[in-house]
């Protein structure tokens, strides 16, 4: 197996649930926090707890407010989170390129 050259996934947002976080706000301008739970089928303080470690990368923005008396939460992407979602996407995609051609190449050796 050669691994020469290995994309780099972005450790940041490679977690299953960062990564569908950070999908799901690329889809928007921004989003209520319940929106995310819901959408990544997660509880509160798991939302909490990536939204934090995501704004502390610089990845997503937090802006905290009112609907009438009820405190909200919203969450965005910054550009340099889009920026590192498309780059951690290409990683994948060189991956399973990679992976492909190499299955391709081992089936032709084998006949």
């Amino acid at each position: 197996m050669n691994h020469a050259v290995s994309p780099a996934l972005d450790q940041a947002i490679h977690h299953p649930t960062r990564l569908t976080m950070m999908a799901f706000l690329a889809g928007c301008a921004e989003a209520e926090f319940a929106a995310v739970r819901e959408y990544c089928h997660v509880s509160d303080a798991s939302v909490s707890r990536i939204a934090t470690a995501l704004e502390e990368v610089g990845y997503v923005q937090v802006r905290k407010g009112a609907v009438g008396r009820r405190p909200r939460t919203w969450l965005s992407l910054t550009s340099a989170g889009r920026t590192a979602l498309k780059r951690h996407l290409a990683a994948l995609q060189a991956i399973v390129d990679a992976a492909q051609a190499a299955g391709a190449e081992a089936s032709d050796h084998d006949s």
